[in-house]
């Protein structure tokens, strides 16, 4: 199935993985590439050397086009991004920061950058400033999905750009494919549905607990890490997100996190403070957050750890492998275009 997306990133399917943070290692990147889609590697958890072994890794195992995904509000996240154009990555996905700059330095090589947005004024601002791609995010997404729902957020967003859009929200079959080019998108990214393959490094108690929920156990709330999240409902989850962290709380669990991750203290809390202490908060809550995400994906541990899911979660009830994901939403889109009446 070819697209304006398949055409500008040299791609065979219109379907993506996006960057989320532990799930879209370098395997699951590259077994997107290899499937035909393109995936984006998540840098979020990763210092700027981890980045550069993990972009090599993908390189390892495909020779397909493939992307990483930079949280510019995040600390560490320009030294990733800064990784990514040394190293020449195909794609930058950026959000949450002005990526104009990536876009300058990625047109250098003839690399490509996409802009995730959920409202028309930013996918406004992202065309202006020269990306190739927008990721619309409706409110069905796991983790920052926008107010709007896909349903309306896509064509929204299509009466004010003329570039390929990639629709988030909602989509792992290939009926959503469907509805999605229908509504005016080029692709659609399936987090959750890629969570939920055998190359996906989630563990199999959370895959598990995936496959029994239906699509109205999550919950979406701004107190778990200070932005409107969706997230797996399970009491752990509405325990956390009944309040927000306390500043101290939250800061404390951030430099843990900055530990781990072997970022400088200064850039996580302490900077923060003296450059921009409006967004301390913020970047405690995302660091403490964190530890919480990780506990969920890698070790099963829902006693303590929270798993980001969108809504299509009620969906899926298998772990396919990336190729055969591909072949049968394929293969459900042309049936179902073809069961549409003219």
């Amino acid at each position: 199935m070819h697209t304006r997306f398949t055409e500008t990133f040299g791609i065979q399917h219109p379907l993506l993985c996006p960057g989320m943070s532990y799930i879209a290692t370098p395997e699951l990147v590259a077994a997107t590439g290899n499937a035909g889609g393109l995936g984006i590697l998540a840098t979020g958890p990763l210092t700027a050397e981890q980045t550069r072994s993990a972009i090599r890794r993908i390189r390892s195992l495909t020779d397909k086009p493939f992307g990483i995904g930079c949280t510019l509000m995040m600390p560490g996240a320009r030294e990733n991004a800064e990784v990514a154009l040394q190293e020449q990555v195909p794609v930058i996905n950026f959000s949450l920061g002005k990526g104009d700059w990536i876009v300058k330095r990625a047109r250098s090589y003839g690399g490509k950058v996409i802009a995730t947005v959920v409202t028309e004024k930013h996918a406004i601002s992202a065309e202006k400033i020269g990306v190739d791609a927008l990721l619309v995010t409706g409110h069905e997404a796991a983790a920052h999905g926008g107010e709007v729902t896909s349903l309306v957020l896509i064509p929204a967003i299509r009466k004010v750009s003329s570039l390929p859009i990639i629709a988030a929200g909602g989509f792992g079959t290939g009926q959503g494919l469907v509805a999605a080019l229908a509504l005016g998108a080029d692709a659609i990214a399936m987090g959750s549905r890629l969570a939920l393959t055998r190359e996906s490094p989630v563990h199999h108690t959370t895959k598990e607990m995936i496959r029994q929920r239906g699509v109205g156990d999550t919950l979406y709330s701004r107190n778990f890490d200070g932005l409107w999240c969706r997230v797996m409902d399970t009491s752990t989850a509405r325990k956390l997100t009944r309040k927000p962290l306390s500043l101290l709380v939250a800061g404390w669990r951030a430099l843990g996190m900055a530990r781990r991750m072997k970022l400088p203290l200064g850039k996580t809390v302490l900077g923060g403070m003296l450059t921009q202490p409006q967004n301390l908060r913020q970047l405690a809550q995302f660091g403490a957050a964190t530890e919480s995400i990780r506990l969920a994906i890698e070790d099963g541990d829902h006693e303590h750890g929270v798993q980001l899911i969108g809504q299509v979660q009620g969906l899926l009830d298998d772990v396919p492998s990336v190729s055969e994901l591909f072949q049968r939403l394929l293969d459900e889109a042309r049936a179902t275009r073809d069961k549409l009446p003219v």
